[in-house]
């Protein structure tokens, strides 16, 4: 019989070390927001392989949807031999993503390569080279995803020279002093001294960082970043890879802003556990690529997409969602009233149930606190995932789909991991 330990010791002498893990036990099974090990251990899973279950483990649509299409076939590449679900799929996203415009889709496999094709459509479309991204943002760890991503360490270092022309600016972060107009400010003055206006492909950026730090962009800001695109012709992409697929109470995180994105990137939550991405936007936009310049062997795998079309499914109802704005708020209510006991929480944000608390102490971040967190959570049965530049903030992401009595269960231990750290 397997156990956490041997299969530790199997990985560690298997595996590359720039593969990394967060926790030392070995899933065997799991079942909508409950983990269970290879040694028969129970987890509620706030990590939900990082916002890609959000309609839980092995959901019955979804296992339904997977088991009728492998009793089809599994593969056949839509560039070779097309078929009907795609199509489905595409219309289903076309109308989901917010805004008039009329919309189309390309489907390709993971989160990094919805950017790299966004960037690509964008690039073709302007005629221009140059992407202006956000410090703190996460788009992936392919060459053009690191040079997009603002952090350095893990995601860059060591890895040598990042693409050319691609700029950051300021993500609005009032716990560290950057307001809308310092952050807008900063994007102007690029114009200025690094890229003039008339040579930028695309401004991208994540209606709510995930890996940066959960930062909610404030409306304003959205809006003057659209005022800005529209005036130099630069096309806008949302990168809902992470806020996507009602993780924030709505189905796209922009339906809160009521701005229209020429080009939304989504993954993770899309797939309900199986490996697929889109890129969907404004049908002049999405077909400036020659036939051929977009797809991949595997981009619509059939098993995917049917997976996908479930999920959309079950996106649709309101009452899921609305389910979602509730139990964020629950949790955040939880959070907020920690504070009076624990001083050095610093802010807890977010929207829907992509939620997350930041430690800091007279100013400083406290990111010595994230791991006591975490360990005391993990040895009570708890998933938990950190995030932030600083490191210092720990982020909720629980399956949409996490029962009631699970759930509580999960704050209970949450604040009492909280009190032990600080």
């Amino acid at each position: 019989m397997a156990t956490n330990a041997n299969l530790l010791e199997r990985r560690v002498d298997a595996i590359s070390r720039g593969v990394g893990f967060i926790t030392d036990f070995f899933a065997e099974r799991a079942e909508n927001s409950e983990i269970w090990d290879v040694e028969g251990r129970r987890f509620i899973d706030f990590g939900s392989g990082i916002g890609v279950c959000n309609t839980g483990h092995r959901h019955p649509k979804v296992m339904e949807a997977i088991e009728k299409q492998i009793a089809s076939f599994t593969h056949t590449c839509h560039q070779v031999t097309p078929y009907e679900n795609y199509v489905e799929l595409a219309e289903k996203l076309n109308t989901a993503v917010y805004g008039p415009s009329k919309k189309k889709t390309a489907f390709v496999s993971t989160g990094a390569e919805a950017v790299e094709n966004a960037i690509k459509i964008a690039r073709a479309h302007t005629g221009r080279t140059g992407v202006i991204a956000t410090n703190g943002g996460f788009h992936g760890r392919t060459f053009m995803g690191m040079s997009l991503t603002g952090k350095v360490i893990p995601y860059k270092a060591d890895f040598g020279s990042m693409m050319n022309d691609v700029f950051h600016f300021p993500y609005p972060n009032p716990v560290h002093g950057v307001s809308v107009d310092v952050s807008i400010k900063a994007l102007e003055n690029l114009f200025k001294s690094d890229i003039g206006a008339n040579r930028v492909a695309a401004i991208i950026f994540e209606p709510t960082q995930g890996e940066g730090g959960f930062y909610v962009a404030p409306q304003e800001w959205v809006e003057r970043i659209r005022a800005i695109c529209d005036a130099h012709g630069i096309v806008m992409i949302a990168d809902e890879v992470q806020s996507g697929f009602g993780r924030t109470g709505k189905f796209f995180a922009m339906e809160h802003y009521g701005v229209e994105a020429d080009l939304t990137t989504t993954a993770k939550g899309l797939g309900g556990g199986m490996p697929i991405s889109a890129v969907i936007g404004k049908a002049e936009i999405m077909d400036a690529p020659n036939p051929g310049g977009l797809g991949g062997t595997y981009a619509g795998n059939a098993v995917a997409v049917a997976a996908a079309n479930a999920v959309c499914d079950i996106m649709s109802d309101p009452a899921f969602h609305a389910r979602t704005t509730a139990l964020g708020k629950k949790l955040r209510s939880m959070l907020n009233e920690l504070k009076s006991n624990v001083s050095q929480i610093a802010d807890v944000r977010g929207q829907g149930l992509m939620v997350a608390v930041e430690f800091m102490e007279n100013g400083t971040p406290r990111a010595d606190m994230v791991p006591s967190i975490m360990k005391y959570a993990k040895d009570n049965g708890l998933i938990l995932l950190s995030c932030g530049t600083f490191g210092n903030c720990i982020r909720f992401l629980p399956p949409l789909t996490i029962e009631d009595s699970v759930f509580d269960e999960a704050l209970t231990i949450i604040a009492d991991a909280i009190k032990q750290a600080a």
